[in-house]
């Protein structure tokens, strides 16, 4: 969500930010100060507003996690704030100024890829496990008709995701990004291939060996810029699902390199990433603070140019509303183990995924965010002249 409440105000005497040109602006987008309605915000804190004023997005969320507002539908509250476009007509020169400072930050290490992931997973395997399904898919599940569970919708999106590889029994498949390895499951036991899964995490690594038993899977722990560095290891098909939108922009060209110099000539990639409907360079300050510090969602322009250079652009697919519904089931789960999961997290904890979780349902509702799914194939080579 790329959301900054701000206004002409920021100008304005301390006093004057309590004036009914808030709460006015606020219902413009059908949204009460203190209403009755689940989507209507709840004041818990006499400096909330001066708080949203003053630094935006950031302060929506830090502000909630801070226990100074409530509201019961999260999603809806903020559906609202974007179906009224308030983060293109309300800003403030501090929101800006935060989402520059984000965006210039330089990587730890920039002659590796920065996995901004490393933070959100931090939290560790419990709580994914409570809040995912039994494949543990931590990305958009696909609700075709006929579909009633989450797991149901993981495993329809992961037979779309191998009928458009044309996965044969066989095959090598590279997952370059597999998490616990829940299409490495599916695709060694449904479709008779071999998979190579990469992941950052030595914990994901762990739980999805235990979870593919004696399949045909195999974990590797690697930096991706490391991987396969002599081009030597060659795959017939290699797939990436959600993995590009935590390289961060800076390394989206390394990362398809990467995939370019592991796949044959006649292979196929699936790229499954998330992101935005028109390029834009100001970070979202909340999400860059808590859950994907310098993450980055492109366009898809930005995506086809990143690729542009090795690959060629077979097929788009776009699920993205299939994301809003997948991320509710997410935090339904996550809100049902949360008598569980508060022995080992505290309640700012819990408020900040809850925000998180619901926030960004609404912001793929609305298509402020998309979820791409392009199939791409190597440009062939010039033929040598004689």
């Amino acid at each position: 969500m790329s959301l900054v409440i701000a206004s002409p105000a920021h100008r304005q005497s301390r006093s004057s930010l309590h004036s009914p040109w808030f709460a006015q602006v606020l219902a413009d987008a059908d949204i009460h100060l203190d209403g009755n309605r689940p989507w209507d915000i709840h004041l818990k804190h006499p400096q909330t507003l001066q708080r949203l004023l003053q630094s935006g997005g950031l302060a929506l969320g830090e502000s909630y996690m801070d226990g100074w507002w409530e509201c019961h539908a999260i999603d809806r509250l903020v559906e609202r704030l974007l179906r009224a476009r308030l983060e293109d007509t309300l800003r403030t020169p501090r929101a800006k100024w935060e989402s520059f400072k984000g965006l210039m930050r330089p990587p730890k290490d920039s002659s590796r890829f920065r996995v901004v992931g490393r933070v959100r997973y931090a939290v560790g395997n419990p709580v994914f496990q409570a809040m995912l399904d039994p494949f543990m898919s931590h990305s958009c599940a696909y609700w075709v008709d006929g579909v009633q569970t989450l797991e149901e919708a993981q495993m329809a999106k992961f037979e779309l995701l191998c009928r458009q590889l044309q996965l044969r029994p066989g095959m090598r498949v590279l997952d370059l990004g597999c998490g616990w390895g829940g299409f490495m499951r599916y695709a060694a036991k449904h479709h008779a291939v071999h998979v190579l899964g990469l992941s950052h995490e030595a914990q994901h690594i762990q739980l999805g060996q235990t979870l593919a038993g004696r399949l045909p899977v195999q974990f590797e722990l690697s930096d991706y810029a490391t991987f396969n560095a002599d081009g030597k290891s060659k795959f017939d098909r290699i797939v990436s699902i959600g993995a590009l939108e935590q390289v961060g922009q800076a390394h989206m060209p390394a990362f398809l390199e990467t995939a370019k110099r592991s796949l044959k000539e006649d292979g196929w990639m699936l790229l499954q990433t998330q992101g935005k409907n028109h390029s834009e360079r100001l970070l979202d300050v909340w999400n860059d603070s808590y859950i994907y510090p310098q993450g980055y969602l492109p366009s898809l322009e930005e995506v086809t140019q990143a690729s542009q250079t090795h690959f060629v652009v077979k097929d788009v697919h776009t699920i993205g509303a299939d994301h809003d519904r997948t991320l509710l089931h997410w935090h339904q789960r996550f809100e049902m183990a949360w008598p569980q999961l508060r022995l080992s997290h505290d309640e700012r904890f819990y408020r900040m995924w809850r925000f998180h979780l619901l926030s960004s349902a609404a912001s793929f509702r609305t298509q402020h965010h998309q979820m791409w799914q392009l199939v791409l194939a190597p440009k062939a080579l010039p033929k040598a002249k004689r």
